[in-house]
This record gives structure tokens, sequence and C-alpha cells, in this order.
């Protein structure tokens, strides 16, 4: 991992919001969602290495704070991340976030970076990198139900990642649907707006939940789902917070992040605790079956885990490396005796 950021020791790289729009403008979104799918493939192939465990959670009946932690031995990672679904009728941001990468040998944080933007790209480059290796493969279209602030993320991704042509959109907020597709104008896709989910889902090989609101919801019924589809549920990722009909998921093929994590906040909280789930990191690593068949139904039941922001700050610090896309962040105190921490403050006078 590179460790020449900057050249000061006691300076930490510091990767604000503008600098991290500049940095996507800069690499180009597509090859950028390309680019972090690339990172997380690599690290989920070497899952073992890794310190595993759900992430801690701060529960109300607002939301949700979490810290999501993981090392591979030689460095370590975190994020805070909020999911505060009302924020939005204040005009505020349903998720926001920040990360830091830390050298497991001293310690040093080597980097400090926003996650609100970084979070919506690494979320759609999962996505997107587990629907390469499940969807079918002639997949074109997708369905995106729920036009919030992931939805053109999810959209670009499955087509930077899996090369879909077409997307469908709905949400129960018309407002909704109009923003996803305006700024995804221009974007190289074909943009279709619905009217009920039912029509979002027609055609579609591949079909995106991605509902905000804190609830056991049903965004998709058992009529709706037929042979040979792909679904990408992304919405359920806290306790008692769900998008799927139980009957879909008996007749699907489960595949789950960190079991232990997905069982307490996905869709597979509706299922008894002993129901087989596949592990994604087994189908990246040739450990285990994917899609098996044309009419198999599968479905990628995904909360989001520690290990693909570990990814996405990994890509980050890779890449502003002689650039000019962070700050040099004074973090820590570093006093030349390291025993001396006191005679620092006195001569700060």
């Amino acid at each position: 991992m590179p460790h020449s950021l900057p050249s000061d020791k006691a300076l930490v790289p510091f990767v604000s919001v503008d600098h991290m729009m500049q940095l996507i403008h800069h690499i180009g979104i597509e090859r950028m969602l390309q680019g972090l799918a690339d990172y997380i493939e690599a690290d989920f192939k070497r899952w073992q290495l890794f310190d595993k465990t759900p992430r801690v959670a701060s529960h109300s009946d607002e939301g949700v704070i979490e810290l999501m932690p993981t090392s591979d031995g030689e460095v370590y990672g975190f994020k805070y991340v909020n999911g505060h679904p009302r924020n939005t009728a204040d005009g505020l941001q349903t998720v926001t976030a920040f990360g830091l990468l830390a050298a497991v040998d001293t310690g040093y944080p080597v980097l400090l970076s926003e996650m609100t933007m970084l979070t919506a790209l690494r979320t759609a480059a999962m996505s997107a990198l587990v629907a390469r290796h499940l969807a079918p493969k002639d997949a074109t279209t997708m369905a995106m139900i729920g036009n919030g602030a992931q939805s053109e993320f999810q959209s670009l991704a499955m087509k930077a990642v899996c090369g879909i042509t077409e997307v469908r959109l709905y949400d129960s907020d018309p407002d909704a649907i109009r923003k996803c597709a305006q700024n995804l104008a221009g974007q190289g896709l074909k943009v279709t707006s619905c009217i009920t989910a039912e029509d979002a889902i027609l055609g579609a090989q591949i079909i995106t939940t991605c509902t905000a609101d804190k609830q056991y919801a049903t965004i998709l019924t058992d009529n709706m789902v037929g042979a040979g589809v792909h679904i990408n549920a992304i919405g359920g990722d806290c306790p008692g917070k769900t998008e799927l009909a139980p009957a879909i998921l008996h007749r699907a093929d489960i595949f789950v992040e960190f079991p232990e994590q997905t069982r307490i906040e996905g869709e597979i909280q509706q299922l008894p605790a002993d129901h087989p789930v596949t592990e994604i990191w087994e189908v990246l690593a040739g450990k285990a079956s994917g899609r098996t068949s044309d009419k198999q139904i599968t479905l990628f039941d995904s909360v989001g885990f520690a290990i693909e922001d570990f990814s996405a700050l990994r890509y980050v610090l890779d890449h502003i490396d002689g650039t000019a896309f962070f700050h040099p962040l004074d973090l820590l105190a570093d006093p030349d005796d390291p025993r001396d921490l006191f005679g620092m403050l006195q001569r700060a006078k």
C-alpha cells in the first residue's frame, strides 16, 4: 500500500467532498466504478485474511449510526455511517459517512476521507460486481425500484460493469423518478420512466430494490418475480427493514456478504436462522457456484460490509498519489522526542 502521502509522517491526507468529486471527474465515473469493482473483487478473494465482525450499530427511532471496522493484518480501516430516512424531509441526506485507513505496524492513520459520495460509488460497484457473476449472461435491462440518492450510481455501475443498455425507473414519489431520469439523460442508457413497480420489471433481467423507509415493506410481491431473474436487494439494511415478500426468498438462491450481519439486517431476517445462503466471496474466489441455470432466481441480499469500504478507501489512496485531490491534515501530535509531548505543548506558546 502506498505510504508516500504526504512526505511528512505527521500529516495525513484528507479527501474532502469537493476533492472526491474532482477525483471522480478526473478518473471518469464509469471507469472509477469499474476500478472499485476490481478492488473489491481482489479483496474478497483474500477474504480469509480479514478481521470480520458485524458492524457496531446504535439504533434509534429516527435511524442508525454505525461503525464498520476491518483489517487485513497490514492495514486497518473503518467507516462511520448513519442511516436516517426522515432526513430528506428536512433537506438532509439519508446517509452520510467518512472513513479512515491506518498502518497496523505503527497505528498511524494514512488516509481520512469523506465517504458519503464514496459509499454510493462502492455500493453500486459491489452490486454490479455481483451481478456480473449472478445475472443472466445476456442481461441488457435493469429495473431500478427506488429512485433516491443511490439510483443513478447503481444504473451507471450496471452499465459500466455488466453492459446493461436500459434502465426502467419506478419510485412511489414521481419527483424522484423525474430527478433520476434527468440525471441519467445523456449517459448512454435508454431510460424508461414507469408508473408502477409491475411496469418497471417488465423485460428486466436484473431487478434492483433500493427504498429508504425503515419498515417491513413489500416492494416486490411473489407474483412479480419470474424465473431467471437476478434480484439486487440493497434497501433492507437494518433490523425491521426489508423489501421482499418472504415467498420470494424461498424460491431464490440467496447470496450474502457476511451471514452473521445479513441475518440481522438483510432480507433473510425474515427466514429461519438455518436457512441456507452462499457467501459471495466464495463465488468470487471460485469456491462456490453462482448462477447455474437459465431458470434460477438469484438474490443478492446486500447490506454492505466493511471490506467493501476498505477496498474503496484503498482505491482512493492509490489514486490520489501525485494529484492535488487531498489536503495534508495536521491530525497527529508527533513531537521530535516521542516522550516529550508536554514539551511540544509548551513550545507552542
